[in-house]
């Protein structure tokens, strides 16, 4: 934060996990960043639960590592809590998650920002673009003037014209106590971008002193640590419990009573809300039929005593809040230290930016996070490595890079978002993702670290680890095929304990790692010459053994779809000199603009009749 320049290559607006991770992906391939941020010391701050991962964000959060991002090594030196999620349900279906100390996580990413080379942090508010042509020049601060580059990140995340509700009362505000930035959304809406609203909110926060743990479930972290960051050998750390409790019908009886002072239900809140983690007004209204709903009480962090009571966030008044947190079992004498409330801000169309996150409106403006329609610390991690990293290919003439839904969910997210658009804020999960059992969070490194490394983010240290891990796998697959095991009591005595059928004739070792309940380190008992295998070579080894047939199939249809997606759409066709299009399809095609003819297959309302046509009229044009 010492001397500033006057012109930088990059400059960056916000610091929340979007602009921290297009801050460092932009400086880290070498290119004068300079990050705005209304208070350097919230970078990284987690305004909603202290947690990283969770169902479809675990994979996020692993990719993001593999391409060479903070993220995941932010969370294993601050985490105070592992759980493997859906660790009983197939492999496709895992995520991890982790509670994380609040202070500790916004210390560290702080840290990392003010510490890397090529990074400049000011903190000012950016009230305007500079624009000249249709070009990003620059931003204007408030305090600061005008400093020139030659793109600009917006990562705006809750503070864009934010507003926030606690009852009927409502203030500007981006994060309690903290001020919202109004006049660059109105630069952005005089600049003619679509801009409209969405909505979230947080729960009130527990004095931990105040709260009989007595009575609750406590609910411990795994004993087995799988670190988030492939570069995180192993973890020991001191894990703490959270615990589960409920509502019943006295909190819901409390809640329907005083409806009337809800912002939700009187209609000063106008904006649509995360559907997957709605308010508990929503939850009591929505599911009248159900008499309680789970809370999860999560540690602030080591040595706050706070809990963030996951499953309760509110916008109510604060007697309303404390009545109906005094209602919950192990709360009935809770001590609110900052109560819950609700948000409103302002998002810009996604459908408006290219696969590559920059604006179709204005060349050099990117987007990343809450502005673009998301909701969640790990999306919006995601879209800022993004943003920055295609913010600096451009400047550096050099090819972007746009993931495919079939290579990475960072992929699939992004498609979504600029092809499909969103009405409420999104949320990634892994039934979204039709390829998820090729792009699980366990082999992100192999899909992605070969990226990482040629971006200049992977050191060559860490993309050897991946080298050595495909080269075991395969080693190991060699060897359970050439391997006979003929029937006796011991082999079948394991199967049987296995739940799965004994053996009558010899087999190869790899038909036997094929049964649904066999593992392999159930095999290793089985045959003593096969080698010790690390976590996520046991894993790959054993989906490539069980689910050969169906990834050769999946990788076939793969090959199918990226055929189509491979035919680019120039960027200047004219889809009203094409012949048969209906008015309402070329409505969409103008808006999207899609970058292939996959792409445009995927909006919504594009038949594959206007598919053909298109790719008629490309042919035509040569």
């Amino acid at each position: 934060m010492g001397n500033r320049r006057v012109s930088y290559d990059i400059i960056v607006v916000g610091g929340g996990h979007a602009g921290l991770e297009a801050s460092l992906s932009a400086a880290r391939m070498g290119l004068r960043t300079l990050l705005v941020t209304l208070e350097a010391k919230k970078i990284g701050f987690m305004s909603c639960n202290p947690a990283i991962g969770g169902l479809g964000k675990g994979q996020l959060v692993k990719e993001i590592d593999a391409l060479g991002g903070e993220m995941a090594r932010a969370t294993d030196r601050t985490a105070i809590q592992f759980r493997m999620l859906n660790s009983s349900k197939g492999y496709a279906a895992r995520s991890s998650r982790a509670q994380t100390d609040r202070k500790a996580y916004n210390e560290y990413m702080t840290r990392r920002l003010l510490r890397q080379k090529n990074l400049d942090v000011l903190e000012d508010e950016v009230i305007d673009l500079i624009t000249a042509d249709g070009v990003c020049k620059g931003v204007v601060a408030k305090r600061s003037g005008k400093i020139s580059s030659q793109a600009a990140i917006l990562t705006t995340g809750t503070f864009l014209n934010g507003l926030i509700h606690v009852g009927l009362d409502h203030f500007p505000g981006g994060r309690i106590g903290e001020d919202s930035s109004k006049e660059l959304s109105s630069a952005l809406k005089r600049l003619g971008f679509k801009v409209d609203r969405l909505k979230t909110g947080t729960t009130p926060r527990i004095d931990g002193k105040t709260v009989d743990f007595s009575s609750l479930i406590a609910q411990d972290g795994d004993v087995e640590i799988v670190p988030f960051s492939f570069s995180t050998s192993k973890l020991k750390l001191r894990q703490v419990p959270c615990y589960i409790t409920c509502t019943n019908n006295r909190t819901h009886r409390i809640i329907k009573d005083n409806l009337d002072r809800s912002p939700l239900y009187t209609g000063k809140i106008k904006s649509t809300g995360v559907r997957y983690c709605p308010s508990i007004e929503d939850k009591v209204v929505r599911f009248s039929s159900k008499d309680s709903h789970a809370i999860f009480l999560e540690p602030e962090g080591l040595d706050s005593g706070e809990y963030y009571p996951n499953g309760i966030a509110t916008s109510l008044p604060i007697d309303v809040q404390e009545a109906m947190v005094h209602s919950i079992r192990g709360l009935e004498k809770a001590k609110i230290t900052r109560s819950g409330y609700g948000i409103e801000y302002d998002f810009v169309d996604p459908r408006e930016l290219y696969s590559t996150l920059e604006s179709k409106k204005l060349e050099g403006l990117y987007m990343a996070g809450q502005i673009n329609g998301t909701t969640g610390y790990e999306e919006a991690a995601a879209l800022g490595f993004m943003a920055g990293v295609n913010a600096a290919l451009k400047i550096k003439k050099e090819r972007p890079l746009v993931l495919r839904r079939s290579e990475a969910y960072i992929g699939v997210l992004i498609d979504e978002l600029v092809t499909k658009g969103t009405n409420e804020p999104y949320r990634m999960f892994t039934s979204r993702v039709e390829h998820r059992l090729l792009i699980r969070e366990d082999n992100a490194d192999t899909r992605l670290m070969g990226i990482g490394k040629k971006l200049g983010l992977v050191s060559a240290k860490s993309f050897s680890s991946v080298l050595k891990k495909t080269k075991n796998v395969l080693r190991e697959k060699k060897k359970l095929d050439s391997i006979v095991i003929k029937p006796s009591k011991r082999v079948n005595s394991l199967l049987l304990r296995a739940k799965t059928r004994p053996l009558s004739e010899p087999v190869k070792l790899v038909q036997i790692l094929k049964r649904p309940h066999i593992s392999y380190e159930d095999i290793s008992t089985i045959e003593a010459s096969l080698k010790p295998l690390s976590y996520y070579e046991k894993v790959q080894l054993e989906v490539d053994v069980k689910y050969d047939g169906y990834i050769k199939r999946e990788s076939a249809n793969i090959k199918k779809l990226d055929k189509i997606d491979s035919i680019k759409i120039p960027a200047g066709v004219d889809y009203s000199s094409i012949t048969g299009l209906s008015n309402e399809i070329r409505e969409k095609l103008e808006r999207i603009r899609p970058y292939s003819l996959g792409q445009a297959a995927r909006i919504s309302g594009v038949t594959p009749t206007a598919v053909s046509l298109i790719m008629v009229n490309l042919k035509r044009r040569g």
